[in-house]
């Protein structure tokens, strides 16, 4: 009997080491299937693609079909305002919304945003411009403006002064991923 019970447990570990391999493998695969997309796209709007990564995993998790609760779409949450900002600029037509659910797209597009929020705010005196990139990624520019205007150019102003708790959290995990992965 204590042989079977013995026997049986490490059956039940086994199979437990394989599940867990199985998807740790997976969850590496699913989280890397646009590394080459990221990699072109940072490449062309000078954004580390680690940085792209983070807000991604932010985002979506990787859920390219993922639809936030202002409508946002996709692997980088870009909305058709930002899409369409994207495509007068690149001089590209407006993306459809369903096409904001290809990877390709989504990830131009909201790369590029992030790349003109990065260097709006690296043309400002500011120590370090990512946390108001990241504020204006997600909450808008004029907020951002709002919350810099009395930060007198100390990021620990800033951050206090972000008056949504869901952006203050939104930059910390953020950086916090960003700063793991350097």
């Amino acid at each position: 009997m204590t042989r079977q019970i013995l026997h049986l447990a490490v059956i039940t570990l086994v199979i437990g080491l394989l599940m867990t391999g199985a998807a740790g493998i997976a969850f590496y695969f699913y989280t890397h299937a646009y590394d080459k997309i990221i990699a072109e796209t940072g490449r062309e709007y000078e954004v580390d693609t680690k940085l792209i990564r983070a807000v991604i995993w932010r985002e979506s998790h990787f859920n390219r079909r993922h639809i936030g609760r202002n409508r946002e779409i996709g692997l980088m949450q870009v909305t058709q305002n930002a899409a369409h900002d994207w495509a007068t600029a690149a001089r590209e037509p407006i993306p459809l919304r369903q096409d904001l659910f290809k990877p390709e797209i989504n990830i131009r597009v909201g790369t590029w945003y992030l790349h003109r929020a990065i260097q709006y705010w690296s043309a400002k005196p500011k120590a370090n411009p990512l946390p108001y990139a990241l504020a204006e990624y997600n909450a808008g520019r004029s907020n951002a403006l709002r919350w810099a205007a009395r930060d007198q150019n100390d990021p620990n102003v800033f951050w206090n002064e972000i008056t949504y708790p869901s952006t203050r959290r939104y930059v910390r995990d953020i950086l916090c991923n960003y700063r793991r992965s350097r």
